[in-house]
């Protein structure tokens, strides 16, 4: 293990944050929502285009002329083009233009906050899954730990048979200890070598590449629930989007409200056109000039639909404050919930350490009766087991902590190294 590579939680996290499909896919969607925060967009700026068309007949035509006189010709060509630029531009539509616009920045905004919800949870997943293979690193210490201590048993049984102060029973039952502590030793470092895959697969890289991580799980034990519960309002992502949302919602309706006022659009251009005419008083026309003009339309009944649209945005923008409100009373649960559980996990450390303490004595008391043959092999082994359980436990209720104090700062939306 000592000759691995050493992958820190801050280089995890780093390599998490550049190559995570899930953050990759997120920060394209915040581009695509970036790119589309445009005036032109949203319809406030004008169009301007060039047109060029051509119109040619072949026909037999016949004409009847003011004095009588009659003009008959097969295969008479009329040929019109016309080509120019011109522009459209909407100058008045119920100010619903403007509210299009602000709409596509919150919408860049509510981009922005799912980017960071979606950061937030893997960056929890990579702090998880890094914290769960330093427990397991220290579990298998300790478990290796134990094989020394049943080896050493193995051995003292084997002197002790061998001066006839043993039998072979206890030199048998030593062994089978032996054997049990290395096949716990060798399922714990199967989970330890899949928990290591995991991990290189939330950082989307080689699930071959092998590594070993920090020996340490600190443990922040002054976390106050009134703090995290203020940052949480302004931080959390997902009530943020909520909000946004709602913000949403208002400009849909002023959307809608929008239709009641009259559009008003200008368009001018400048043409060029050329006729030409095999039959007629003018063989050739040519034409060229500005045109320009004012529209201006108002939707006076359209069967209800502008009142039922206005209805539907107003449920929508109350759903969007309901939505707030369950929003807010969520979080504040789980944060209740989560800092109980916290505070739970930093008493066990606090107990686990004690057990672990008295533990390691009685064991050190036993082995030395043991090694000059003053208690039997089954009292020892329960002390052994007592030792050992209680390392693992504390191992285990550091890392409860660790991961109540990840789920916090994630809903306080303040999730740091």
């Amino acid at each position: 293990m000592n000759s691995q590579e050493l992958l820190t939680l801050d280089e995890a996290v780093q390599i998490a944050l550049e190559n995570n499909y899930e953050i990759r896919l997120a920060s394209n969607n915040l581009d695509v929502d970036s790119l589309s925060v445009s005036p032109g967009f949203a319809g406030i700026l004008p169009r301007v285009y060039a047109s060029a068309s051509t119109n040619n007949s072949t026909q037999y035509s016949s004409q009847v002329r003011s004095d009588g006189t009659e003009i008959e010709l097969n295969g008479a060509k009329n040929n019109n083009k016309s080509y120019g630029v011109g522009l459209d531009w909407t100058i008045f539509d119920g100010l619903s233009m403007f509210a299009r616009y602000d709409q596509l920045k919150e919408l860049k905004k509510l981009g922005e906050a799912e980017l960071k919800s979606t950061i937030l949870n893997r960056v929890s997943d990579v702090m998880i899954t890094y914290y769960n293979l330093v427990q397991q690193q220290q579990q298998l210490i300790t478990l290796d730990s134990t094989i020394v201590i049943s080896q050493q048993r193995v051995e003292l049984a084997d002197n002790r048979f061998g001066i006839g102060k043993a039998s072979k029973l206890e030199v048998l039952n030593t062994q089978v200890d032996l054997n049990t502590d290395r096949t716990l030793f060798l399922r714990q470092k199967e989970l330890y070598t899949n928990t290591k895959i995991r991990l290189n697969e939330i950082l989307a890289r080689d699930t071959k590449i092998d590594f070993k991580v920090e020996d340490e799980l600190l443990i922040n034990d002054n976390l106050i629930l009134a703090d995290l519960e203020t940052l949480a309002t302004k931080q959390n992502p997902e009530l943020q989007a909520q909000l946004i949302n709602k913000r949403i919602a208002e400009l849909e309706l002023k959307q809608i409200k929008g239709n009641r006022y009259p559009t008003i659009t200008a368009n001018t251009g400048y043409n060029f056109s050329d006729s030409e005419s095999s039959l007629g008083f003018a063989r050739l026309n040519n034409s060229r000039g500005w045109n320009y003009g004012f529209a201006a339309s108002v939707n006076i009944f359209n069967g209800s639909t502008q009142n039922r649209n206005e209805k539907i945005a107003k449920v929508k923008l109350d759903n969007s404050k309901i939505a707030i409100e369950q929003q807010t009373q969520t979080i504040k649960s789980q944060l209740n919930t989560a800092f109980q559980t916290y505070l739970t996990n930093i008493g066990l450390i606090d107990l686990e350490s004690k057990n672990e303490e008295i533990a390691k004595e009685n064991l050190d008391i036993t082995l030395s009766k043991y090694s000059i043959g003053t208690i039997p092999t089954i009292e020892f082994r329960t002390a052994q087991l007592n030792y050992i359980n209680a390392k693992l436990r504390l191992s285990e209720a550091k890392y409860q902590a660790k991961l109540s104090e990840i789920t916090l700062k994630q809903l306080a939306g303040n999730l740091s190294l």
